[in-house]
């Protein structure tokens, strides 16, 4: 037994290696690629701007694709590496490679003044397929909060237990019922057709014998000879197991190549996709069985290090701050001041300084040397100034003569940092006797040194002032410089008072919101918000049951001016960018272009809720529902509304991720609210704007709002709430043939030739995911499921289905482009078809410049 085990984990810890040698390779050619991307984006001298607005999308469109394939290969890295420091390493890159595609994207819609791009001609010079791009969603983004989201669903799932009998009762009317003497009538006539049948089969059986006897009775003897009877059974029914064995064989042998699948509901215990999964659940097992070990080590490694050389680096520190003391009073005549806490304390003494130069030299000097300058600096900038107002005309023409110019990243620098850090420690790093993947002591050592300097440097400090003002009052007893330097310590002291002063007024000012909840915790105020329905359940969706396919053609129809509509598969990589990645990870959002609100508008039963649900799921935000029908009743007057909002974005601060849902959006900046509508949906018109000001980076709370007639609100009041608008179009053919064979999968029906999905898909032109999801579920019930071995599906059986449900017509579409036409991205994607001048600059500096001109002629 033991030599099983020991062959048994031999083999196990080789396979093991074997993984995690094919991450690390995929990591190294991750940060070889990355390193070719920093060399192009961060070269030694910037480039000149390019004037060329479609070579400029060019070269974003190849730095986004490029930076999405290293994101899809670090994800992967990051999900499957179980070495904890490695992992520490790949995390700030991964959050990087994110925002960095967040700033392309960002830089993309201001290029074209459109939320959606189609490059299908660049993935074709690139040999590369949609899927290839697909920006995918961070596991770690559930995995790490799994156990805030069990929490959570246990606190949600103990309060609306005790309100569970009054929704049951809310549900249980919506249903149909029934009366009793209904009831009993069906099952009355069910009854008696049962027992009409057992009676009728069992007077067939009585006639049939009845007419064996009297046949039986006029021949007088049996008809056939019992030998050949017997024999011709045998022969019968040889025959047909010798054809039911064949028939079995053949379907066994089709089943095993692959060319059929298996009949009846597979076992995915032993297909590949479950051991795939079942391995990667072990090795996340694995993960956190290391993490634990890898924070345990870090506390005991750094007591270990105190007691062994925290004597050591005390002693070095103090001699040579003592030496310090001596080469200053030699070079100077009297002894330093000792650097304060804020400047870093003695670390502050051992900076770089020029040979044979000590610190406080070097400081006089750099003090005379700025006041030789200062003159000339007032100097040079008033000649600046000059400048500048001499060149005020011609302003408008050198903003026209630039080029585009990308902005500058907030995610460059600290990918360099990990990237080099990546050269360093890992790239060359010898880990053949590391098959567990554990942590490497020797780095945690460095790091932990490094803490423990700072540690006892501070204490260091404290001593060495003391033995500094020893020094000096032995030194200058007679001197009386004591009380020089008493004085000037009372003068410092006094100013920093002032200032101190100055910042608490400057504080007291800003601080206008009161805290109308101070007196409460944060858990009675979510309870409210789930009694009062405000914070509610979000059922499980994930972003890829959104179906839809890429658009081939949207860059040929351009080229042809012809302006393409977006796909599903498009509006699915929109929400994933401007919602999904920013809200999932804090690093990402506090650098990336902030998004506070998105607006998600579309024709009926093209998913918009769904993909809200779907936002919530992917990233484990809490969702508070703000709709004007859900809030109509509660919280009544000035000071309830006042009272809402202020709980709601209080504890979808505390809580974040939070996602602030309102459905029908558009019935608040509605031109004119329909008389019969009691809901009040004008509350929020005003306090919205503003609790969307206080919002800032970091706090990942974002309002979306969900329309189905846009048309019907203010476009300027609408534009200016929501900073994002999203506009869903109906599916297209590559879409709806998607839609209908997954959706019809999904239903437990198996495709075959008859069912020609291509005509269905064709006729279902007009038609939304919504429709095809309601014919499906029409038709293929369960008994309709049951039947289809003996019958068939046919694409005709849903033609009665759709035909009861109105579609989706043109001249409602065309009301959707005319609106998006007047919202100002719209606007701006109008002129620039049309090839107007885009650049807001241009149009300032022709008016400066007419202004320049009325000023001669007046002069």
């Amino acid at each position: 037994m033991s030599h099983r085990f020991s062959c048994a984990s031999f083999c196990s810890l080789v396979n093991s290696a074997i993984f995690f040698s094919a991450y690390n390779k995929q990591w190294d050619i991750c940060q070889s690629d990355l390193g070719d991307l920093l060399e192009f984006e961060l070269p030694p001298v910037p480039p000149k701007p390019e004037k060329d607005r479609v070579v400029v999308f060019q070269n974003l469109v190849v730095l986004y694709v490029r930076y999405i394939q290293v994101f899809r290969k670090l994800e992967e890295c990051y999900d499957q590496v179980v070495h904890p420091q490695k992992r520490r390493i790949i995390r700030p890159i991964l959050d990087g490679c994110i925002g960095r595609i967040l700033e392309i994207k960002n830089e993309m819609v201001l290029l074209e003044f459109s939320e959606y791009h189609f490059f299908d001609d660049v993935l074709a010079d690139l040999k590369m397929t949609p899927s290839d791009v697909e920006v995918p969603i961070p596991k770690y983004y559930l995995r790490e909060n799994e156990r805030v989201i069990r929490e959570r669903e246990k606190v949600l799932g103990t309060i609306l237990a005790k309100l569970g009998p009054q929704d049951e009762g809310a549900d249980k009317t919506d249903e149909p019922t029934m009366s009793m003497e209904s009831a009993v009538k069906i099952i009355r006539v069910h009854e008696r057709a049962r027992q009409g049948r057992l009676r009728a089969k069992l007077m067939r059986n009585i006639r049939e014998q009845e007419e064996r006897d009297r046949l039986a009775q006029q021949l007088g003897k049996p008809a056939l000879d019992p030998g050949l009877a017997a024999t011709k059974i045998q022969k019968t029914w040889k025959g047909f197991s010798q054809r039911k064995k064949t028939e079995r064989m053949r379907a066994e042998e089709l089943i095993f190549v692959g060319m059929v699948p298996p009949p009846g509901p597979v076992s995915l215990k032993h297909t590949p996709h479950a051991q795939a999964r079942k391995t990667c659940s072990a090795r996340h097992m694995l993960q956190e069985a290391n993490e634990k070990e890898y924070i345990a080590a870090l506390s005991s490694v750094k007591d270990r290090l105190r007691d062994v050389e925290g004597p050591d680096i005390r002693e070095t520190m103090q001699d040579e701050i003592r030496q310090w003391f001596i080469e200053v009073r030699d070079a100077t005549g009297k002894f330093p001041e000792y650097p304060d806490e804020e400047t870093g304390g003695s670390a502050a003494i051992f900076k770089k300084i020029e040979p044979g130069e000590t610190e406080p030299v070097k400081e006089e000097k750099g003090k005379k040397k700025g006041k030789k300058k200062g003159k000339k600096g007032k100097k040079e900038k008033k000649g600046k100034k000059k400048g500048k107002k001499g060149k005020k005309g011609k302003k408008g023409d050198e903003e026209e003569d630039e080029g585009w110019k990308m902005q500058p990243s907030n995610f460059l620098g600290n990918v360099k940092t990990q990237e080099d850090h990546y050269k360093n420690i890992w790239k060359k790093r010898d880990e053949t006797n590391n098959f567990k993947q554990k942590h490497e002591v020797e780095i945690i050592k460095a790091d932990k040194r490094l803490e423990l300097e700072d540690e006892i440097r501070v204490q260091v400090d404290q001593l060495m002032r003391e033995e500094l003002k020893n020094l000096k009052l032995a030194v200058d007893r007679d001197k009386g410089a004591k009380g020089k330097k008493g004085k000037g310590k009372k003068s410092g002291k006094k100013k920093k008072k002032g200032k101190k002063g100055g910042k608490g007024k400057k504080g007291k000012k800003g601080k206008k919101e009161k805290d109308l909840t101070a007196d409460r915790t944060m858990d009675s105020l979510y309870e409210e918000l789930v009694r009062e329905g405000i914070i509610v359940r979000c059922p499980k969706t994930h972003l890829e049951e959104y179906l839809g396919e890429y658009n081939y053609l949207g860059m040929t129809l351009r080229n042809h001016s012809i302006e393409p509509q977006p796909s599903l598969a498009d509006v699915r990589r929109v929400v994933t960018e401007n919602c999904i990645l920013p809200l999932g990870s804090s690093s990402v959002h506090e650098k990336a272009p902030h998004v506070k609100s998105v607006l998600i508008c579309g024709p009926r039963q093209t998913g918009k809720k769904m993909l809200v649900h779907a936002i919530c799921t992917e990233t484990a935000a809490n969702l508070f529902d703000l709709s004007p029908a859900n809030i109509a009743g509660k919280y009544p007057g000035k000071s309830g509304l006042q009272m809402l909002m202020h709980m709601v974005f209080k504890v979808a601060r505390a809580l974040q991720p939070s996602v602030i849902y309102i459905g029908g959006a558009e019935r608040s900046w509605m031109k004119k609210v329909p008389k019969t509508d009691k809901s009040d949906p004008k509350r929020v018109k005003k306090d919205l704007p503003k609790v969307l000001k206080t919002l800032k980076p970091g706090e990942r709370v974002m309002i979306i709002g969900v329309s189905k007639q846009p048309y019907d609100a203010e476009v300027k009041a609408l534009c200016g709430v929501y900073q994002k608008l999203l506009l869903i179009p109906r599916p297209d053919y590559a879409s709806r043939f998607t839609i209908w064979r997954k959706s019809i999968q999904k239903a437990g029906a198996r495709i075959t030739s008859l069912l020609d999905l291509s005509s269905l898909a064709k006729i279902s032109d007009g038609y939304t995911g919504g429709h095809i999801a309601v014919a499906c579920k029409e038709i293929l019930t369960d008994r309709r499921v049951a039947q289809l071995n003996r019958r068939p599906l046919v694409a005709s059986e849903f033609v009665p289905s759709l035909a009861k449900i109105d579609p989706v017509y043109r001249e409602e579409e065309e009301t959707y482009k005319t609106w998006y036409g007047k919202t100002p991205l719209g606007k701006k994607r109008l002129k620039a078809l049309k090839g107007g001048d885009d650049d807001d600059g241009g149009k300032k500096g022709k008016k400066k410049g007419k202004k320049g001109k009325g000023k001669k002629k007046k002069k």
